[in-house]
């Protein structure tokens, strides 16, 4: 009889996945198609996160905690209650004929509730497959600067000190080895205890990382004497915090000297800023991935609202003549001009072909972008600045020759395009500036964003336009003096510091990555002066004068 065949009619399939330490860009490609192909999701609390972006929409997403209670992100892992009977939510769908995911943190050889989860399975027959995940033993070092062996080959002991006994510390402590220690911040000095009773040197390295490969990690560099006065130093014990669990190495491989050269990941330049993004979500989604690659933390908090226009008819028109026939050009001067027309394309029953024989120009890259999205080229993007006028300089003028109709089609928002229009009919074109969305203000963003603005919780915020800046005071108050202000453009300063904010940060060319990389560079120069200094690397928002930024006369 095969072991693995099941024995309940319609029995589903389990898949036992190990979701890492807490980055999701660690997760395996193979754990993303068994998401993919999940009915059900049961996640250990501090990956569920991680997990469920990759699940179908619809599907039950479980936190292996009380039933239907979310993790609170900002609480430590040892607080979430646990449930004790995972193993019958797990098996209780499988029955169903469900094809079940049980997703663990790090890796699931290394989990024993996990080991216990397949034994039930085997034991009734129910069909499982194991998808290796990066162990926190091993990912967390890696991200701390860490490695766990040299070219001289050293042996690696891994130990959890919540099930050590004493034969496990007598052996790792007289072994002259890396040692990786599983702990708890208020447990690790015990830990390294047991290591000097048992043998070690008082003075042999030590590292200390809590929430490892996260933006919220943060490692300390010590001995086996002196850890728990460096954490006690630090104001990190005691603590309420005390519980997080924390990846400890010791050995030569953790010096300071080492880990100053390696420290890869904590060195980003704006490695665990809070940065505010003011802007519509479809419009932040490639600046926010940009600042994650710098180590941010961003945090989108829409300023503008787009609505259709009062009286749609302007715009029907101009649709129906693209099919027709109207327009030798179509201008796309923002995002949101090219989700109108796609959206009414849609209503109509019409995609991409109808811009076939139509040449069609994009004000910057992100418009740009979003057109390819549609299915659609551009044939016009400036070479030089991405705006109106940077359009202008490289549009071709009308000639009767080449050209077959003089008529450009240009959707727009309710906020008027005068200097593309005035350039386009000095270009010799005719211009059909039609209103095809509106923008108004947002809607306030929850008191805890506004407190956070208000109140010097953000490290930086990202002024896209004068209209935001307008914007984001309007509905949630100005930014606390402590807030690095980084502006897109010198209008987009100017209107700042005419609401009484300092810009610390101008982007060199009007483009929303270039603003990024300004402020990813502001960054760098700031953690070098302090590191040149001797003084300890901090966020803006460690610093919290009471005074509120003043504009520079």
């Amino acid at each position: 009889m095969n072991p693995n065949a099941p024995n309940h009619p319609g029995c589903g399939h389990v898949t036992f996945l190990g979701a890492g330490p807490g980055d999701p860009g660690l997760l395996t490609l193979r754990a993303v198609e068994a998401l993919a192909a999940a009915d059900v999701l049961i996640a250990d609390p501090q990956v569920l996160d991680v997990v469920r972006t990759h699940v179908r929409p619809g599907v039950a997403a479980e936190a292996q905690g009380t039933p239907g209670q979310a993790p609170d992100a900002s609480s430590g892992t040892a607080e979430v209650p646990v449930l004790r009977d995972s193993t019958n939510l797990v098996m209780a769908a499988a029955r169903g004929g469900k094809r079940v995911v049980r997703a663990v943190a790090g890796d699931p050889g290394l989990d024993g509730n996990a080991a216990d989860e397949m034994r039930a399975c085997a034991a009734e027959g129910i069909v499982f497959e194991v998808v290796p995940g990066v162990a926190s033993a091993v990912g967390v070092p890696a991200y701390a600067g860490v490695p766990l062996r040299d070219s001289q080959g050293a042996d690696v002991r891994f130990v959890d000190a919540r099930s050590a006994d004493e034969r496990c510390w007598s052996e790792v402590g007289s072994s002259d080895g890396t040692a990786v220690v599983s702990a708890t911040l208020e447990t690790v000095a015990a830990a390294a205890g047991e290591l000097v009773s048992a043998g070690r040197k008082p003075d042999t390295p030590l590292t200390v990382t809590v929430a490892g490969t996260t933006t919220r990690q943060r490692t300390w560099t010590a001995t086996l004497g002196t850890i728990a006065q460096v954490l006690k130093s630090a104001k990190v014990l005691p603590s309420p915090q005390g519980s997080q669990p924390v990846i400890a190495v010791v050995g030569e491989s953790g010096a300071a000297e080492r880990r100053d050269q390696l420290s890869w990941f904590e060195s980003k330049p704006l490695f665990g800023w809070k940065v505010l993004v003011p802007r519509t979500k479809e419009q932040a989604a490639s600046l926010s991935d940009q600042l994650r690659s710098y180590g941010a933390v961003p945090s989108e908090v829409p300023t503008i609202a787009v609505e259709p226009p009062r009286t749609p008819q302007q715009m029907e028109r101009a649709v129906k003549g693209l099919v027709t026939g109207r327009y030798e050009w179509i201008a796309f001067t923002s995002v949101n001009a090219v989700k109108a027309v796609r959206e009414k394309f849609e209503e109509y029953g019409l995609d991409a072909r109808a811009f076939a024989g139509i040449k069609v120009a994009a004000v910057g890259e992100q418009t740009a972008k979003s057109l390819i999205e549609f299915g659609v080229k551009p044939d016009l993007v400036p070479s030089g600045e991405q705006s109106a006028a940077g359009l202008l300089e490289d549009w071709p003028p009308y000639d009767p020759v080449f050209d077959p109709i003089d008529r450009v089609f240009l959707p727009r928002a309710d906020i008027a395009t005068e200097t593309l229009v005035a350039g386009l009919i000095e270009l010799g074109w005719e211009v059909d500036d039609v209103t095809a969305y509106r923008t108004v203000r947002a809607s306030p963003p929850p008191a805890e964003t506004r407190e956070a603005i208000k109140g010097g919780g953000f490290d930086a915020v990202l002024f896209t336009s004068s209209s935001t800046v307008r914007n984001l005071v309007g509905i949630a108050g100005k930014p606390h003096n402590v807030t690095v202000i980084a502006c897109i453009g010198p209008a987009t300063a100017k209107t700042a510091e005419e609401h009484g904010l300092r810009v610390d940060v101008l982007s060199p060319e009007p483009s929303v990555l270039k603003l990024a990389e300004a402020l990813a560079d502001f960054g760098a120069a700031r953690r070098q002066a302090a590191v040149e200094a001797g003084d300890p690397v901090t966020r803006p928002s460690e610093r919290r004068p009471g005074s509120r930024r003043r504009a520079r006369s």
